[in-house]
């Protein structure tokens, strides 16, 4: 398989999985295992200059879709949703400079990935049944975001959405439908570019360790997939929300979840 269409695979998998709340992380382990067995093992591993590009490409999405609702911001000097947003990246912030070798290993595990799976369809499910709608991301107070931004440093195991947990822990906590989108995809910005920057400064230290390079076009075509498929994912999940569609995912998460670990046990591999 070249690695282009292992790129373009990748960047789909990346641009869909990254917004609708279904897992990227989860996906691309369990997606990376089924490529490996069809290339009978031999596949590369897909290195940091890769995990770059495709991060790069899925934050765009989000400055494209919220473009208005951040000029809108940064016009009123919104400090009180600014600090929200500080305040519900903390968590995550912690977990993944804190954790991150201990955490690293497990994205080699699918079976890892189906149980995240399993959790991102439990929340998904709960916060639909559960919501309450009080607040907004307008008048969100303070414990609040830091309540989503735990759910959301939750969503740093393979498996877990990290839009799934913060939208449901959103609703969950008392915000409306909308807003917890918002703020879930407000909160993504840091979080995501964030994780690119920590890849990027790792990758100009130690170089890309994978053992492949990948040509820099290739990279540029994944990034622009990722991309624009982030952007049709991302309008796609904010309709669905309205629509109160949010279970769906649900079902296929637990669905997901399942197969992979069926997958998983027939082969005597469920550990974690």
């Amino acid at each position: 398989m070249s690695d282009t269409i292992r790129v373009l695979i990748l960047a789909v998998v990346q641009g869909i999985a990254e917004f609708l709340p279904i897992s990227s992380s989860g996906h691309l382990v369990i997606v990376n295992e089924v490529l490996k067995r069809l290339q009978g093992g031999t596949i590369p591993d897909e290195g940091m200059t890769l995990n770059i590009a495709l991060h790069v490409g899925t934050l765009g999405s989000i400055l494209v879709v919220y473009f208005q609702r951040l000029k809108q911001i940064l016009l009123e000097m919104d400090w009180k949703l600014c600090s929200a947003i500080v305040i519900a990246s903390i968590p995550a912030a912690i977990l993944g400079i804190g954790f991150k070798d201990q955490l690293e290993p497990l994205f080699a595990s699918p079976a890892m990935a189906g149980f995240g799976l399993l959790v991102t369809a439990a929340l998904l499910i709960i916060g639909q049944r559960l919501q309450s709608g009080r607040f907004t991301d307008r008048n969100l107070p303070w414990s609040i975001a830091l309540i989503v931004g735990c759910f959301q440093g939750v969503a740093i195991l393979p498996g877990i959405s990290r839009s799934g947990s913060t939208i449901s822990g959103g609703l969950l906590s008392g915000m409306e439908r909308e807003s917890a989108a918002t703020f879930s995809f407000l909160i993504a910005i840091p979080a995501i570019g964030g994780a690119a920057l920590l890849e990027s400064v790792k990758w100009l230290k130690n170089g890309d360790t994978s053992g492949h390079a990948v040509p820099g076009l290739t990279l540029v075509i994944g990034m622009i997939v990722s991309f624009v498929v982030g952007i049709v994912a991302l309008r796609l999940l904010i309709q669905l929300i309205s629509k109160q569609r949010l279970h769906w995912f649900g079902y296929y998460c637990l669905c997901m979840g399942v197969i992979v670990l069926v997958w998983q046990a027939s082969e005597g591999k469920l550990t974690l």
